[in-house]
């Protein structure tokens, strides 16, 4: 699925790039900022010690049920990956000498992919620059599943009246003036809470003063038009599962294409003229062969 998802976006870009050509009016695309009010997430690979207390206090602060499914072999809660039963999760990479634990949960992108492509505005980004969902405009059409570039938002497959689960970054204690449960929790600071551009400042600073114990770089400060969650690992961002590095959100990427596709009408025009010969070609070739 990654592999697939990787190469999806691949596309998108190289077809966006292929419209270079045309006026620049037609490809015109803001780009978007995080909101001033706008909070975050900074993860610490160096601090983790996976004890998994951020997801425990995940699924008590949202009132998840336990996922049995995992190696807990049906008898503790185990999930393994983000699912319809768990929004956070902390996961282990390991190749030799070599391992990290990561953390993993939506990344409320300033540009979001799921809010783009959610028909009926299900899934918006809000206060403090969080992507949350509403059950109530939901159709269960799974597009914010399969546009995530994070693999992010789980069906409830087995419920009746199923619903989209995510990360809302616990909006309701934001909104009583508490952080999120995972960040308030963690007994190594591994993951900690705040302003956005101050994460953004305490990130820096740490790669600064710690010079050769990090990968120099903040993934999420640029990665796909910016996340609210940030991440500092002292292994490469790609081996714990942070696969993408170009800066355009792929809500500009779709957005660029779309536009140059349909300026003046002309994209429309080609494409129904190709799908005509392509079936009159098809005709021949059944008459030929009747």
């Amino acid at each position: 699925m990654n592999t697939d998802r990787r190469a999806f976006f691949k596309n998108i870009a190289a077809a966006a790039a292929t419209l270079t050509v045309l006026p620049t009016a037609a490809l015109a695309r803001e780009k978007k900022t995080a909101p001033s009010d706008a909070v975050g997430m900074l993860y610490d690979t160096t601090k983790c010690i996976g004890c998994k207390a951020c997801v425990v206090a995940c699924k008590e602060a949202n009132h998840m049920p336990a996922d049995t499914d995992g190696y807990g072999h049906g008898l503790y809660d185990s999930p393994d990956s983000l699912n319809q039963y768990t929004k956070n999760i902390i996961q282990l990479y390991k190749d030799g000498n070599e391992q990290s634990f990561a953390k993993k949960q939506c990344m409320h992108c300033i540009d979001p992919a799921c809010v783009g492509a959610c028909m009926l505005g299900a899934l918006q980004k809000g206060k403090f620059g969080v992507v949350s969902y509403d059950v109530s405009k939901c159709v269960g059409c799974r597009y914010c599943e399969t546009v995530c570039p994070f693999n992010v938002p789980k069906f409830e497959w087995a419920k009746a009246a199923p619903k989209i689960v995510k990360c809302e970054f616990c909006k309701e204690r934001l909104a009583e003036g508490k952080q999120p449960a995972c960040t308030e929790v963690c007994p190594r600071k591994a993951v900690i809470f705040g302003k956005y551009t101050d994460l953004l400042d305490e990130a820096h600073l740490r790669l600064e003063n710690n010079p050769g114990k990090y990968v120099n770089k903040v993934y999420g400060e640029r990665e796909l038009g910016g996340t609210q969650v940030l991440y500092l690992s002292h292994i490469d961002f790609e081996k714990i599962g942070f696969r993408f590095k170009q800066d355009e959100s792929v809500p500009h990427l779709q957005q660029t294409v779309s536009h140059g596709i349909y300026k003046g009408f002309v994209g429309p025009i080609a494409l129904y003229g190709l799908l005509g010969a392509v079936l009159f070609r098809n005709r021949g070739n059944s008459e030929k062969e009747s």
